[in-house]
């Protein structure tokens, strides 16, 4: 079965239904849900091979289309739902609570990986979730939309960029001095915004894996 296939839910909140794909590893140690960026998608191949690497570091994950299919269609023309931020963040609160229902994931610490705008988004809804999401991972992500939420993180930040990405470089390091926790802000040598150079989505991987790994394992020194 195709991975886009695989483990489908639909995650009832705010009044919509999400559709989406939960994989769990035997034995997971946290589950790591993903907030897709402007114009992509739960099938984002990027996410997908990130969500890989999780699972095979013993890190369930759960990839949803933040938008419906409705929905969808209506930005593809606007482009306004894509930063409607406050929104996407209440439906990751929502996902957030949706996987504290499930047997397979109840109890577990919810990690949280967002890619352009789903990095805003990402750090708002940690804020509204503290006892439950255990750490966030912002790749390329758009962190000053989140501003005034920036100094009520309380979970392990890791700000990842490419180190030719120069006005997303700019947003992360402002964002970077406005987090009070534990943080990182890496340069991925040679990579820009999509990470589609050789080697560079790899080291976004083995980042986010390390980081999750370290933050989310039970008696983690970072929580």
């Amino acid at each position: 079965m195709p991975e886009q296939e695989a483990g489908q839910v639909q995650v009832q909140t705010s009044g919509v239904i999400l559709e989406g794909n939960l994989l769990m590893p035997d034995d997971a140690q946290g589950v790591i849900l993903f907030a897709h960026g402007s114009g992509s998608s739960r099938h984002s191949s990027r996410n997908q091979y990130v969500a890989k690497m999780l699972r095979s570091a013993r890190l369930g994950t759960l990839l949803i289309d933040l938008l419906t299919s409705e929905e969808e269609r209506v930005d593809q023309q606007t482009r306004q739902l894509r930063f409607d931020i406050e929104m996407l963040a209440t439906r990751l609160v929502g996902a957030t609570d949706w996987l504290a229902q499930q047997p397979q994931t109840q109890g577990l610490s919810v990690g949280l990986f967002g890619a352009s705008t789903g990095g805003g988004a990402a750090l708002i809804a940690a804020t509204k979730r503290q006892d439950r999401i255990g750490a966030v991972v912002s790749r390329g992500g758009r962190p000053d939309l989140a501003k005034e939420y920036l100094p009520l993180v309380q979970c392990p930040t890791l700000l990842i960029v490419g180190a030719n990405d120069a006005p997303v470089i700019v947003m992360n390091r402002e964002a970077f001095d406005r987090l009070t926790v534990t943080k990182e802000l890496t340069l991925v040598a040679g990579a820009t915004h999509l990470f589609e150079e050789p080697g560079a989505l790899e080291e976004v991987a083995r980042l986010a894996t390390d980081w999750f790994v370290r933050v989310l394992s039970p008696g983690s020194e970072l929580m």
